[in-house]
């Protein structure tokens, strides 16, 4: 039979429904909405249409947005300025900054530079070194995603074989651990796997976080195997036209897996509930609407 749709348009949709019922409750009691600052730098489209996204989901769940937009000509100390005004700021509950940054940009001072307790993208090392012992703490937001729709979908991992292929901080490291704490057998592969269509084959679930069109094909796949696609790759078609495509070969792959992630439609809406979901998280947190981090949402 053909695998099974993970839908994470639609769940994402849900929990959105759900987040919002629930802001507007708290609102009265904490005086203030939930507050959301996404920093971008530079002019990437990709990028820009990525924060648009993450802006209009606060404005449907009624989260401040204390957004801001550098050009790549600005002072990477104006940066860190206005995070520094971020973590004192009482209103802000969370801060992203929009990766890649541009060409000359590191990364690293930013992100060391937010509060960890603010870190809604989960990438300071602190919030990682949480992860990492099994603690409560703020996720990352791709991979948080990844396992919120395995749990919805009644997806066993204990004692399964899990295969990531991607070693990225920001997906494959982190979900290796999540995927580790939730009692799978995780191999951590990559491009540079020697045989990975070996690696991938012996796998229950598989994860395609590498950033390769279509690396997974249905050979690599054991049949009645659980495939989840993180990969987004724009691809042009013979005809010209661009075309949003995943790491896994999609129409030749589903017709094994026992479940798949479309491309789009499957992890990316999950994504950002998750970034909502740690800014909610933060919010109770700061306003004493809970006493500590869940270590799950």
């Amino acid at each position: 039979m053909p695998a099974k749709i993970l839908d994470g348009k639609a769940l994402a949709a849900r929990l959105q429904a759900e987040m919002a019922a629930q802001v507007q409750a708290w609102i009265p009691q904490v005086g203030r909405p939930p507050g959301l600052a996404v920093l971008r730098v530079g002019e990437d489209p990709a990028s820009a249409a990525y924060v648009r996204g993450k802006e209009r989901a606060c404005e449907r769940l009624g989260i401040a947005s204390f957004g801001r937009h550098f050009s790549a000509q600005d002072s990477p100390a104006h940066l860190l300025d206005t995070i520094d005004q971020l973590n004192q700021d009482e209103r802000v509950d969370g801060i992203l900054v929009q990766l890649p940054l541009p060409p000359g940009w590191d990364p690293i001072p930013p992100l060391l530079a937010i509060n960890p307790d603010k870190d809604v993208d989960g990438l300071h090392p602190l919030n990682l070194g949480r992860l990492l012992r099994g603690e409560p703490g703020l996720r990352s937001c791709t991979p948080l995603g990844v396992m919120r729709l395995l749990q919805a979908e009644g997806i066993p991992i204990a004692g399964r074989k899990a295969v990531v292929v991607g070693r990225s901080i920001l997906v494959g490291k982190p979900l290796s651990l999540m995927l580790l704490a939730a009692d799978a057998t995780v191999t951590l592969a990559h491009s540079r796997t020697p045989d990975l269509a070996e690696v991938t084959r012996a796998a229950d679930i598989v994860v395609m976080a590498v950033g390769r069109p279509r690396l997974l094909r249905a050979d690599m796949v054991k049949p009645g195997a659980v495939v989840i696609d993180v990969g987004i790759n724009r691809i042009e078609t013979p005809t010209g036209a661009e075309q949003l495509v995943g790491d896994v070969d999609y129409e030749a792959v589903k017709e094994l897996a026992a479940a798949i992630t479309p491309v789009p439609g499957g992890v990316g809406p999950m994504t950002v509930t998750m970034l909502l979901a740690n800014t909610l998280q933060s919010y109770k947190l700061r306003s004493h609407l809970c006493s500590h981090l869940c270590s799950h949402y």
